[in-house]
Order: structure tokens, then C-alpha cells, then sequence
């Protein structure tokens, strides 16, 4: 019997390889679209916050926001609180871009789910958030060692 981890590492590479190849063919890389994809759903942060969270460097995520600022789908507004600061937000033409995004990655999750009852999608969509869970315990346990 193969090792869980193998079988849970390689099927995240395969997973994230499929996602990379589908959101190229909106015209975006893999990484603008997580970084679209997280914009949507907390809007409003500082590059740090997003840079952070998709577990890149700081300068990467600058570029990457460059990119994206330059093809209209993500803008920089003052912060309120820290006028040297800048915040991300998405613009009207990405909240379209979203929507393609959208039903591109719903018909990438129905591929991979194949052959599975509604029974089992529930039950393995379960396991994966207990999993998660599990992971997200043992790195705060881990960070708060570390300092």
C-alpha cells in the first residue's frame, strides 16, 4: 500500500499543475490567479498580508500586483490609516475576470471528482477540512514555539 503523504503530496502537485494549465488559458499564471482568488475573499490588505498568505516573498507578490494592475483587474488605494501604505482591491473588470475564473476551476473540481457520489464528495470534503484542521494546529503550535 502506497504511503498516505505520497499519495496526498502527489495529488496536490497533480492538482495544482491542472489549476496552473486551466487558468493559463484565461491568460494568467497560477500564482495571479491564487492572488486574485484571495483578493476576492479578503479584500482590502496590504501586500504583506497577501504575500504572507500565498507564501511568497514580498517582491514577488510586487511584481505579481504590477501585472495585475497593468491589466486592469486589481488596483492600489490609499490606506486611511497609513497614507504611505497601499491596499489591494479588485476592479469591476476583474469581478468579470472572477466569474470565468469561477466556472473554469467548478469544471476543474468536477473532473477530479469524478465517479464520486454526492455522499462520497461530502464525506471526502470533510476529511480534507478535518486534515486541514490537523495541519493548521501543528504550524501555530510550531510558530508559537519558535517566537
Amino acid at each position: 500500500m502506497e504511503h498516505i503523504g505520497y499519495i496526498l503530496a502527489d495529488n496536490s502537485r497533480m492538482a495544482r499543475w491542472a489549476f496552473d494549465r486551466r487558468v493559463r488559458e484565461l491568460g494568467v499564471t497560477g500564482p495571479q490567479a491564487r492572488l486574485l482568488l484571495t483578493l476576492h475573499r479578503s479584500p482590502g490588505q496590504n501586500q504583506g498580508f497577501y504575500a504572507e498568505r500565498l507564501e511568497v516573498e514580498p517582491i514577488t507578490l510586487c511584481r505579481m500586483v504590477d501585472r495585475l494592475e497593468e491589466a486592469g483587474l486589481i488596483e492600489r488605494r490609499a490606506n486611511p490609516a497609513d497614507r504611505r501604505a497601499r491596499l489591494l482591491h479588485t476592479t469591476a473588470k476583474c469581478r468579470h475576470f472572477l466569474e470565468e475564473l469561477q466556472e473554469a476551476l467548478d469544471q476543474l473540481l468536477e473532473d477530479m471528482l469524478s465517479g464520486l457520489s454526492a455522499e462520497e464528495r461530502t464525506e471526502f470534503q470533510r476529511l480534507l477540512q478535518h486534515v486541514g484542521s490537523n495541519l493548521s494546529l501543528h504550524r501555530e503550535t510550531l510558530k508559537a514555539s519558535n517566537g
